[in-house]
């Protein structure tokens, strides 16, 4: 099983759910190591985070506040998950306000 750091972003993250980097793990086992979400307007700004398997969509961060100019970073340090034919999915309340950096350790068969 060989082990590959990858880096996935999402610019101008839109109002609605998607995937950072449109990453999904499908066959491989990933463990996202950080997730950064940095805001770039002149305004505070609201953002979701979601695990989506299937069809099921589960709330991890619902309207997290992100001062202008600041970050948000939910995913790091201790907090990891682990992905197997998942995502991760993020919006933000103001469109193009938002972008995303994930850090995954991917395994693979």
């Amino acid at each position: 099983m060989a082990n590959l750091f990858r880096t996935f972003t999402s610019n101008n993250i839109t109002t609605s759910l998607t995937a950072v980097g449109g990453y999904n793990s499908g066959t491989n086992v990933a463990t996202v190591i950080g997730l950064t979400l940095a805001n770039k307007s002149n305004t505070a700004v609201l953002v979701n985070i979601a695990h989506k398997a299937n069809t099921k969509t589960t709330m991890l961060i619902q309207n997290a506040p992100i001062t202008a100019g600041s970050s948000l970073i939910p995913i790091g340090g201790d907090q990891k998950i682990v992905l197997h034919g998942e995502s991760l999915q993020v919006s933000a309340n103001t469109a193009s306000a938002v972008d995303a950096t994930m850090s995954v350790l991917i395994q693979t068969p």
